[in-house]
């Protein structure tokens, strides 16, 4: 891929965005405003880290753990505007009393809606950094067991790249990043394509 950016980078919302020319590179840079970091401190993808991922693909970034160590295929989703937990993975961390019971109407891209049984306050743990992080419980069928969205995303500045399989966020530490699982996404599409081709049998 060749992205062909005057470089020198664009400010949006506080974040610059800047791009080699004809290099397969994009760099973030987090000026002030984050929290314990210092200024000018860049997060980068370029072609090595790509290292190891299956190419050409289209995979979601999933990682895991980050709340429990038994809640393994977490799906990074900038798309969704809450983070989502099921109830049956609560119960298995035997936290259903942390619920409070609180019903949403949470809609999808087609207009389907799906009603929550209530939210919870769980801790994520993501190299060494640490947040209480609201979830939207639901009940139903999903291949993850949870959805970390915009609202764990932007409370982390962090950045993720599901070309690269990465998402990466700044810490005290400096930059910190967590790879993606993506074997789990591949098996759960292979699965998804086996059932449509049984259905159209």
């Amino acid at each position: 891929m060749t992205i062909n950016v005057i470089s020198g980078g664009e400010e949006i919302n506080g974040v610059t965005y800047t791009t080699a020319k004809k290099v397969s590179k994009v760099s973030v840079t987090h000026g002030k405003r984050v929290r314990h970091v210092l200024e000018e401190e860049s997060i980068t993808f370029d072609d090595a880290y790509a290292d190891g991922v299956l190419t050409p693909h289209n995979d979601a970034l999933v990682i895991s753990p980050l709340v429990h160590e038994n809640v393994k295929r977490v799906l990074i989703d900038p798309g969704n505007s809450v983070n989502i937990i099921l109830l049956r993975v609560l119960n298995e961390m035997q936290a259903e009393d942390k619920l409070v019971p609180k019903a949403h109407t949470l809609s999808g891209f087609d207009n389907s809606s799906v009603v929550t049984k209530g939210e919870v306050v769980l801790t994520t743990f993501a190299e060494g950094v640490v947040k209480d992080t609201k979830f939207q419980v639901v009940e139903m069928d999903m291949v993850y067991n949870m959805i970390l969205g915009r609202p764990w995303i932007h409370e982390m500045d962090a950045v993720p790249s599901t070309l690269h399989q990465v998402i990466k966020f700044p810490s005290q530490w400096g930059i910190r990043q967590i790879r993606g699982d993506q074997q789990t996404p591949k098996s759960i599409n292979s699965i998804a394509d086996s059932s449509t081709k049984n259905e159209e049998k």
